[in-house]
């Protein structure tokens, strides 16, 4: 079983469900709006991928940030910026369960990792 993070209305998310659902993937599913993420588990993430590649810098949520707040240099600041708007945190992001994670829903990478 895989884990999806991400929040549930987002496009490549309805994605990701219609792969795993279509390819007989069984998954659970944790919503960044209504569950958060917990600081330990975004550091381990940040830490794992980057935080660079962990933020989302091109949706709505990041534009809408002022531009003191869109000067993220530091791992630390982009945490403290995940946990106040989960917007920001790449979607989906899988757990495989094996130790692994990835960000972003591309369905043939998305075979070869959950499989």
């Amino acid at each position: 079983m895989i884990t999806l993070y991400g929040i549930k209305n987002c496009d490549t998310m309805k994605k990701a469900f219609a792969w795993c659902e279509a390819n007989h993937i069984g998954y659970e599913f944790h919503d960044y709006k209504k569950h958060g993420v917990p600081r330990e588990t975004l550091v381990t993430w940040c830490k794992a991928l980057g935080w660079q590649t962990l933020l989302n810098t091109r949706g709505t949520t990041w534009r809408k940030l002022s531009p003191e707040q869109q000067t993220v240099s530091t791992q630390s600041q982009a945490v403290a910026l995940m946990l106040e708007h989960p917007s920001l945190i790449r979607r989906p992001l899988t757990d495989n369960g094996r130790g692994q994670l990835l960000v972003g829903f591309d369905p043939t990478l998305f075979d070869s990792f959950v499989r």
